[in-house]
C-alpha cells in the first residue's frame, strides 16, 4: 500500500491512498482523514485502506485524480517523535574525521542516535530556506521507518513487527554549525534544520524480496544540480539493522504510533557508488589530496533523492528540492511581523 499527504491548509494536510505506479490518486477521508490516525489504530484502519488501494490498482474506484507530487507534504507532516540514527558506521568514521574528532570503539556496537525537531517537516517538493551558506548546507540521503506502537525495552525481534511504513528522507545538516554544538556537550539543534520525507510512504509487502524485515536492499540515488552524485546500496554496510535501531530508540521509553526512526546517511564501503551527503565526499577528498574540493550546498542548488525498484519504477516519488536564502519579508518564509509589532 502507498500512502501520501497532500497540502489543504491544515497542519496535517489530507490522506490519500496513491496508485502503485504514483500516477493516481484517491481519497479516504470517510476512513481516515490523516495518516497519524490511521497509525493510531493501524489494526482497524489499514485493513479498509488495503481494499481501498487494491481497487484502485484494479481501476474499481470511482472519484480517482491525477496524483501530483508537488502537492504533498511529508507523509506525516508534523510527528510525535523523530529520531535519527547512524546505521553506516563507515559514514560516521568519515565525518568526524572531518572534525578531527576520535571515534569511540562503541561506535562499533552501540547506534548512534540523535532526537530532531519533528514539529516542522517540510515537503519534498518544498524549498530548503537557510539564512547563510556559511553554515555549510548539506543534504542527507536516508531511510526511515514508520512504527506502531513500541513498547519500551522491546527486543529487535519485537520491534521488527512494529514496522508499519518506510519512506525516504532529506535530514539537512549545517555542517559549520555542528562542531560548535558538539563541544557544548548536548547535542545538534540549531545544525540540524527541517528535514524532508519522501512523497509516499509505503508498506514493507510493496518492496518484495528487497525488503527482508530488517534491510532494504536497494541503490538510493542522489542528484546534486542534475549530475548523479551517488547511489549506494542500503542493505550493504548498514552495521545496525532497521529493527536494532527501534529497538536502541525504544530502550528506556516506548515509542508511540507514529515514530520515525531513520537510518542515518547511506554509506558504502566500496566508494564507486558514490556518496550520499556532501561531507562524506569532502572528506574523502582530504583523504586524497589534503583538502576539500566539493563546496557544500549554495543558493539554488537542487538536491534530488529517489528509489527505484528492479524494473526502474520510482518506489516513494523523488525529494526535488532547491536551497533558497532566507528573507524575513518573502512570503515563502514564516511571517514574522508578529515577532516584530
Amino acid at each position: 500500500m502507498k500512502l501520501a499527504t497532500l497540502k489543504n491548509g491544515s497542519r496535517d494536510g489530507e490522506l490519500v491512498i496513491v496508485s502503485r505506479d504514483l500516477s493516481k490518486a484517491v481519497r479516504v477521508n470517510n476512513i481516515a482523514k490523516t495518516l497519524q490516525l490511521v497509525l493510531d489504530d493501524w489494526a482497524t484502519i489499514a485493513p479498509q485502506l488495503e481494499l481501498v488501494y487494491q481497487k484502485l490498482n484494479d481501476n474499481q474506484m470511482e472519484n480517482i485524480f491525477n496524483f501530483e507530487q508537488v502537492q504533498c507534504e511529508s507523509p506525516l507532516p508534523r510527528a510525535y517523535q523523530w529520531a535519527d540514527g547512524s546505521a553506516y558506521v563507515n559514514h560516521v568514521e568519515l565525518v568526524r574525521k572531518a572534525r578531527k574528532a576520535e571515534m569511540p570503539e562503541t561506535f562499533w556496537t552501540e547506534p548512534l542516535m540523535y532526537q530532531g525537531g519533528s514539529d516542522a517537516f517540510i515537503g519534498p517538493r518544498d524549498d530548503i530556506i537557510v539564512e547563510s551558506t556559511d553554515f555549510g548546507i548539506d543534504m542527507e540521503s536516508e531511510v526511515a521507518v514508520i512504527v506502531d506502537d513500541t513498547p519500551m525495552a522491546a527486543s529487535p525481534a519485537q520491534t521488527e513487527k512494529t514496522i508499519r511504513l518506510l519512506m525516504l528522507v532529506n535530514d539537512v545538516s549545517l555542517r559549520n554549525l555542528i562542531p560548535g554544538e558538539l563541544a557544548k556537550g548536548f547535542g545538534f539543534f540549531q545544525s540540524k534544520p527541517s528535514s524532508a520525507f519522501s512523497p509516499v510512504a509505503v508498506t514493507p509487502d510493496e518492496l518484495g524480496d528487497s525488503w527482508d524485515g530488517k534491510k532494504l536492499h536497494l541503490p538510493l540515488v542522489t542528484h546534486l544540480n542534475g549530475d548523479l552524485f551517488g547511489e549506494p546500496n542500503c542493505g550493504i554496510d548498514m552495521t545496525f539493522d532497521f529493527p536494532t535501531i527501534v529497538a536502541h530508540a525504544a530502550k528506556t521509553r516506548p515509542l508511540g504510533a507514529g515514530a520515525i526512526i531513520g537510518s542515518g546517511t547511506i554509506s558504502n564501503v566500496d566508494r564507486s557508488s558514490g556518496s550520499s551527503c556532501l561531507a562524506e565526499k569532502r572528506m574523502l577528498e582530504i583523504i586524497e589530496s589534503g583538502k576539500p574540493s566539493t563546496p557544500f550546498m549554495q543558493f539554488g542548488d537542487q538536491v534530488r533523492i529517489e528509489m527505484f525498484d528492479e524494473k526502474g519504477l520510482s518506489i516513494f516519488g523523488a525529494i526535488d528540492q532547491s536551497v533558497v536564502e532566507y528573507k524575513p519579508n518573502s512570503p515563502a518564509n514564516i511571517d514574522t511581523e508578529i515577532f516584530e509589532k
